[in-house]
């Protein structure tokens, strides 16, 4: 499975991006999708999830300021990220469990900053 990321970039606190990955190859059992972020001197954190029926889960600091979508016919899913910080600054990864297996993608970075 590959796992295609995009949407990062440079934003002001308080606004807005929105990333898309797109899940490509052998993708028949396709599972739950989620977003992980990395920050330097951190791990990777769980920031949102989303099964295949469409059920989402967030962690507690993005809660009510993203919104995980999916989209099953183009294996695709997007997050909608408002009202950024500062401690939102990290790169961005795309996870898909096909048949247990985990992917990930290379990630993208988003970057808050006045």
């Amino acid at each position: 499975v590959q796992l295609q990321a995009s949407g990062g970039g440079l934003v002001q606190p308080g606004g807005s991006l929105r990333l898309s990955c797109a899940a490509s190859g052998n993708v028949f059992g396709i599972g739950t999708m989620a977003w992980f972020r990395q920050t330097p001197g951190k791990g990777r954190e769980l920031v949102a999830s989303v099964s295949r029926g469409g059920s989402a889960n967030y962690a507690d600091y993005v809660q009510g300021r993203f919104a995980i979508s999916r989209d099953n016919a183009k294996n695709t899913i997007y997050l909608q990220m408002n009202s950024l910080k500062f401690d939102d600054t990290a790169v961005y990864y795309c996870v898909v469990w096909v048949r247990a297996q985990t992917s990930w993608g290379q990630g993208t970075l988003v970057t808050v900053s006045s």
